[in-house]
């Protein structure tokens, strides 16, 4: 199931993987890659995920999230690490992918602006949901047509 993700690269970055996750259906989870951004001298930059698959979690959770270390923000390495995954998606003949962040998160939506995004909606967490268990509310849903 899992591919080879070595092609994760490209003159600025590249994604080192640090472990595949299998899916759970119990948690209604889907199975997912887990990586570090990377400089090309493998210094780590930050971490992506890009969780493969459909189900109704993902649309409010997104199938890639990110972070980039705060000493190397501002550099679009997140919008740039979105890029690289989208090939592994296709790769996994996926059409489309959602990425999904806070309404205040203003470093995120430019991420997602960066990397192609369509805003769909803000939409409100539905009752049960983990992240409004967690005390989210709202989130701003990107679609991005691969």
């Amino acid at each position: 199931m899992f591919l080879d993700t070595e092609f994760l690269r490209n003159n600025e970055i590249q994604l080192e993987l640090e472990k595949t996750q299998d899916g759970d259906e119990e948690k209604n989870w889907v199975p997912a890659y887990h990586f570090f951004i990377c400089d090309p001298s493998g210094t780590r930059m930050g971490t992506c995920d890009l969780r493969i698959g459909y189900n109704d979690n993902l649309y409010y959770g997104g199938h890639i999230g990110y972070r980039v270390f705060p000493e190397y923000r501002g550099h679009h390495y997140a919008g740039k690490a979105c890029l690289l995954l989208f090939q592994l998606a296709r790769k996994h003949d996926m059409k489309y992918l959602y990425i999904t962040c806070n309404p205040d998160n203003y470093a995120s939506k430019k991420t997602c602006e960066y990397a192609g995004g369509k805003l769909l909606e803000i939409v409100e967490l539905p009752e049960g949901n983990d992240m409004r268990d967690e005390g989210e509310f709202e989130k701003c849903i990107y679609k991005f047509t691969l």
